[in-house]
Order: C-alpha cells, then sequence, then structure tokens
C-alpha cells in the first residue's frame, strides 16, 4: 500500500486488492477484473431493493478503483501516494503525459507548498543541557584523609559545571527566517552567557545566507556572517565571523563522499592552523573517519570507526583514538533508539593524562542532555571497568523493566487510538463486505456446481485474521472472519490465484484486527483429497498445491 500522507490518516481502499491484480497488472488484467466484478455487481441483476442498493454502492467502488487503475497519471500518483494523493490540490494543472518520476516531483513540489504554508505556525525549538559530574573521588580518594572527617566514609561526587542553551526559529516569510538563540554556562563557581540573533534567507534551491548578532560576557559583542552556495555536486559552505577578541573565516564540504577530502583554514589573532580530514564510507553501514590538525599550541591525529546495525532500535558502535600534543585519548561507545523519539548513548574516554571519563548523552525530540562524568585522573583499570560494564549492566536493567513495558503500553495506546480513529471505516468496510457475501451466494452456488461435476476446486473453509498460537499471550483470543464465500466466487477454471495485495481489500473482506499481524487460513477439497494451508499476509497465494496435501493418516 502507498504510504500515507499524514500520521494517523487511515487508508483501508486498496484498489489492487480490491480488482485482485498485481501492482504491475497490465491493462488486459485490469479490464478482464474488472468486467469479472461488474457482472457480479451490476444493480440490474438483483431486484430486491435492498441488494439493489448494496450492489450499487459496490459497483459504484469497483468502477471507482479501474477508473484510477486504468489512467497512467492517475495510477502513478495513486501507486506513490496512495488514495489520498489524488486528493491533493493542483493536479489538474499537472500535463497528463508526464512519467511517475515527473509526477512525484510534481507532488513533492504542491507538498512544499502546503509546507511552507505551515511553517509560519512553527518556531522548531531546539534545547541542550549538559551536567558535568566530577566523580573522582571513587577512584582516587585516600581513605587516611577522611578517617577524622564527619561522613568521611562516603565518596564525594559533586556536580562541578552546567550548560544551558536554548534556540526558537520564527519564519518571517516563505525565505526568511529569524532564529533566537541564548546560552549559560557555569564551571566551578564562575559563568556567563550570551545571547544570539540570526536571521536568514533562502535565496534559491541552491543557496541561502545568514547573519548573525551576539552579545554576552563569554566572547563580548559578535558579529557573523555565513554564505551557502552550491557550486558543485558536493555543497561548500563559506562562512565568516567576527567578534571582540576572534576573527575567524572557515570553507568546508559537508557531503561525504568516499575518499573525499575537506581543508579548511582558521585564522586567529592569537594562533594559526590547519585542518584536513579525509573521509571513507564502506557500505552505508560502516563509517571511517580521519582528520588531521596543525597548529598552535594543538596539533593532533585522529581515527574514528562507526558501524551501524540493521536492526529496529538503529544501535551504533564506534571507537576512535587521538594523539597529540595534549596527549592521547581513546574512546568508544554505542548508542541505541530506546523508543519513537528518544535515543540513548554512552561512551568511555580513556586518556594521558585526561584520565577516564563516562559520557552519558541522551536526545529526546529536539531537546539533548549530556552528562560527562570525570572518574579518575589516572589510567586506573577499575576505573575503565567500571565506566565499561556499568552502564551496560544498568541499560540492560532498565530496558527490561522500564523501557520494554513503557514501549509496550505505548504501543498498546497507539493501536487503541488508531482503532478508535478507524472504527467508521472498519465499520463501513465490514457491511460493504456483509453486502458483498450477500451478492456473492447465487454466483458461488453456480462456481461450486460446475466444480463439483469435475472434481475441481472446492473451499470448505476459510478465515482471515489474527489466529492464536503456542506464542500467543494467555487469554488471548482469535480474532477471525468467515471468508469461505468470497474466497469460492474467485475462483476459476479449478484454480485461485491471490495477488501480494493487502487481503483485508478483497471482495467480501474487512480488516477484522486493525494494527496486527494477520494470515489467511483455507481447508479446500481438490479431486477429492483435502488440502491445508495458512498464508501469511502480503504474501501471494496459488492453488491447488501438492504440498497442501493432507495425508490420511492426518
Amino acid at each position: 500500500m502507498a504510504p500515507a500522507l499524514e500520521d494517523g490518516e487511515f487508508d483501508n481502499d486498496d484498489y489492487y486488492s480490491l480488482l485482485n491484480v498485481r501492482r504491475e497488472a497490465s491493462q488486459e488484467e485490469l479490464k478482464g477484473s474488472y468486467r469479472r466484478l461488474c457482472m457480479l455487481y451490476h444493480p440490474d441483476k438483483h431486484r430486491d431493493p435492498e441488494l439493489k442498493r448494496q450492489a450499487e454502492q459496490l459497483f459504484n467502488l469497483v468502477h471507482q478503483a479501474y477508473e484510477v487503475l486504468s489512467d497512467p497519471q492517475s495510477r502513478a500518483i495513486y501507486d506513490i501516494y496512495g488514495k489520498r494523493g489524488l486528493d491533493v490540490e493542483g493536479w489538474e494543472v499537472v500535463e497528463r503525459k508526464r512519467s511517475p518520476v515527473e509526477i512525484r516531483e510534481e507532488f513533492e513540489r504542491l507538498q512544499r507548498e502546503r509546507e511552507e504554508r505551515r511553517l509560519q505556525q512553527r518556531t522548531n525549538p531546539k534545547g541542550m543541557i549538559s551536567v558535568g559530574v566530577d566523580a573522582t573521588d571513587l577512584f582516587d580518594r585516600y581513605e587516611e584523609d577522611y578517617e577524622d572527617v564527619p561522613g568521611g566514609g562516603f565518596p564525594h561526587v559533586e556536580i562541578n559545571k552546567m550548560h544551558i542553551s536554548q534556540s526558537i526559529e520564527a519564519p518571517l516569510t516563505t525565505s526568511d527566517t529569524a532564529v533566537l538563540s541564548g546560552s549559560l554556562s557555569t564551571h566551578n563557581g564562575n559563568g556567563g552567557g550570551n545571547i544570539n540573533v540570526a536571521l536568514r534567507r533562502v535565496t534559491s534551491a541552491k543557496g541561502w545566507g545568514e547573519v548573525e548578532f551576539g552579545a554576552g560576557d563569554t566572547h563580548g559583542p559578535l558579529l557573523g556572517m555565513k554564505i551557502f552556495r552550491n557550486l558543485t555536486q558536493h555543497p561548500i559552505v563559506f562562512g565568516l565571523q567576527l567578534s571582540q577578541k576572534r576573527c575567524r573565516m572557515t570553507c568546508f564540504s559537508p557531503a561525504l563522499t568516499p575518499w573525499a577530502t575537506c581543508s579548511g583554514c582558521n585564522c586567529s589573532i592569537r594562533r594559526d592552523c590547519c585542518l584536513l580530514r579525509m573521509y571513507s564510507l564502506f557500505p552505508v553501514l560502516t563509517v571511517f573517519v580521519g582528520p588531521l590538525q596543525l597548529g598552535i599550541p594543538h596539533s593532533f591525529m585522529m581515527m574514528s570507526y562507526q558501524y551501524k546495525f540493521q536492526d529496529d532500535d538503529q544501535t551504533k558502535v564506534k571507537g576512535s583514538i587521538k594523539a597529540g600534543f595534549f596527549g592521547t585519548v581513546v574512546e568508544y561507545g554505542a548508542e541505541r533508539k530506546i523508543s519513537r523519539h528518544s535515543v540513548l548513548g554512552a561512551t568511555v574516554s580513556v586518556g594521558v593524562p585526561q584520565g577516564v571519563s563516562l559520557k552519558i548523552k541522551l536526545n529526546r525530540a529536539s531537546q539533548t542532555y549530556f552528562f560527562p562524568i570525570h572518574l579518575t585522573d589516572q589510567l586506573l583499570p577499575s576505573a575503565v571497568f567500571y565506566a565499561t560494564v556499568g552502564p551496560l549492566v544498568f541499560y540492560l536493567a532498565i530496558q527490561r523493566l522500564v523501557i520494554r513495558p513503557y514501549v509496550r503500553s505505548q504501543k498498546e495506546q497507539d493501536l487503541e487510538k488508531h482503532r478508535e480513529s478507524s472504527a467508521s471505516d472498519i465499520a463501513r468496510k465490514r457491511q460493504e463486505a456483509e453486502s458483498a457475501v450477500l451478492l456473492m451466494q447465487e454466483s458461488v452456488r453456480r462456481i461450486i456446481e460446475t466444480e463439483e461435476s469435475k472434481m475441481g476446486l472446492i473451499i470448505l473453509n476459510a478465515w482471515y485474521g489474527k489466529f492464536v498460537t503456542d506464542n500467543s499471550q494467555k487469554h488471548e483470543r482469535a480474532k477471525v472472519i468467515d471468508v469461505t464465500v468470497p474466497l469460492q466466487c474467485l475462483v476459476k477454471d479449478s484454480k485461485l490465484i491471490l495477488t501480494e495485495a493487502t487481503k483485508s481489500g478483497l471482495p467480501g473482506f474487512y480488516d477484522p484486527c486493525v494494527g496486527e499481524e494477520k494470515s489467511l487460513k483455507l481447508l479446500y477439497q481438490f479431486r477429492g483429497v483435502m488440502h491445508q494451508v495458512l498464508s501469511p499476509e502480503g504474501e501471494a497465494l496459488r492453488i491447488p498445491k501438492q504440498s497442501h496435501r493432507i495425508d490420511a493418516d492426518t
């Protein structure tokens, strides 16, 4: 099914499933399925007023599906964005001979225009809170110094620094944005802060410019200017920053391409330095970075590696080694997605003469919480061990006792909200399915008589929905519907063929358990022999098959 346009929207009309055709179906296949369903649902075939009304509704639904899929332009829009994509304003001016790629670009343009109107009401707040913890007393303390001090038997852990920053954006026009940001910092009783205002203008799809004004007791008055222009396939950014204490001009490329070279030059009143970085991207999951910086007083060389696992939690492991005039630092760590909007990471830093530190970072939506914990000024194996094992044990315990129950509860709440929001759609689909089954009775009777006369394919029982298995939770009940009649109606020449499209859109079907995994279970007879099959949702099915045969002993 094509992706929904907005979060929370419910679109239960799968035209491919309704017509029971492949997504690659030709015009001939579409026409054949359409004619067959028209014969089944044509209002003139029914005399009963209620059946005639129900047949007319289903006939119109089938006709609507055929109109969309038989028109190349409408079909391309539907394939990409679903049924609601056809309702976006502006399609009436699009040339009908455009390719699917051109249609996608046009749709994205229309979406951008709608998004730009929404930007007027958004502030896009971002913030960061950093709390530095001095825990060196845990490993570097001397017991004799605390013998005569009340409470000296307990290690002393204190917060020695803190940094808070926040920014908001205020779109002025579709191309102009004002950004207001500020920060406060304190370290060992001394602190300060600053406030910045930036005006950003997007000049074109290839560039933008920004002017920044700032004031504070950290760096004094600040005047900055940034100009972005995409000169080549890989963007290059030039920046100029002026303040009371420094002047800086930077040039860098944010694009990470295989073996791309990025160079920059920082000019300061007190020192000069040159930065050279080399990036290597192996498969998308692996990132290798090797920067080199030469300057006074800091020169260093660093190599870092990051690997991303292919799991739902987006787990990443990373390590780096950095050596220079200041010493040598080795860092290793990992980060993982713990909920829909939260990412938790931990890094252990071991260096000479820096000592051992543990850095914990939590990203929650647009907010970042950072906790650098300094454990010791020396290279103590015990500090390295506890900095490595401690967060891992703590995370596994929290994952089992807090995170998993919370995520499970959130999923259940989201599922319940989804059911409530889609209740009217499900009720409509259920009514359509029941009406379709009534209209199929006469056709199914004739199909069964024909198949029995040649010992062909007879659907004895068929259920669709969620079945109870050995892995199901206690007191969990099956949520299935009887679809024997709809499937028998689809039998043609002793064959039943279902595509990979969602089965809940088939004529006579509906979704009995929204948001849960579903399967189709069939018990059928072919050539007088019993057969059985369980087909998961999203998989194509073709019967009869020898592998479905039930042995006589069974």
